[in-house]
């Protein structure tokens, strides 16, 4: 059985990793999404077990002691971290999974999971970001600040990302996200086709 891909989407807060992430599964169902364990209190609109796994501390402490975890980071005062057990089984079974991590998570699973495939997310402009954050009201003006230097610092160096997809528009951005992991997924079959044949590729006969 091949081995699933790991599709890791990351962006400094307020790209829309999140809008995307939806969408792509909303088009590609059969890509499993692998939601990450945080500390962090639950927002309105998320669901518990859906978009992430909301635990107490003690929890994420224990998980974390107990090698659960395939990564763990402390972003903004709060923990996240990524399921191994759910993670490894999903791959190992063939299945496609999807990973929504901040920028500092999504490097750690990268020195883990090197083969995986890493998408960075980025917003249209910087004045465009700091609207964004500014609007959408889950942070006090303090905590603003703080993402928005993050943000600087993280956009500045891409080179551990396989793919850059510009959130301009969220359409088209999906389409995008889609295409790539249409792109992977076809080239993962022609390599499993080159092993069948023994290497040798399709031949061509006139």
């Amino acid at each position: 059985m091949e081995k699933g891909l790991l599709f890791v989407i990351t962006a400094p807060s307020g790209c829309g990793k999140g809008t995307l992430r939806r969408a792509l599964l909303a088009e590609l169902p059969d890509i499993k999404f692998c939601p990450s364990i945080t500390t962090r209190p639950r927002r309105p609109s998320e669901v518990d077990g859906v978009d992430y796994i909301f635990v107490s501390m003690d929890e994420f402490i224990e998980r974390k002691r107990s090698n659960q975890l395939c990564e763990w980071a402390q972003v903004y005062g709060n923990y996240y971290g990524t399921p191994k057990e759910e993670l490894e089984h999903s791959l190992e079974q063939g299945s496609d999974v999807l990973v929504e991590k901040d920028v500092q998570g999504a490097r750690t699973l990268r020195q883990v999971y090197p083969e995986g495939i890493f998408i960075f997310i980025l917003p249209p402009s910087l004045e465009e970001l700091e609207r964004r954050i500014r609007t959408r009201g889950t942070e006090n003006d303090t905590e603003q600040r703080i993402r928005l230097e993050s943000a600087r610092r993280e956009i500045a160096d891409l080179a551990d990302f396989d793919y850059v997809i510009i959130n301009d528009d969220v359409q088209r951005a999906t389409d995008r996200l889609i295409a790539i992991a249409l792109g992977e997924r076809a080239r993962r079959e022609l390599s499993a086709s080159k092993v069948h044949r023994g290497g040798k590729g399709w031949q061509t006969h006139l």
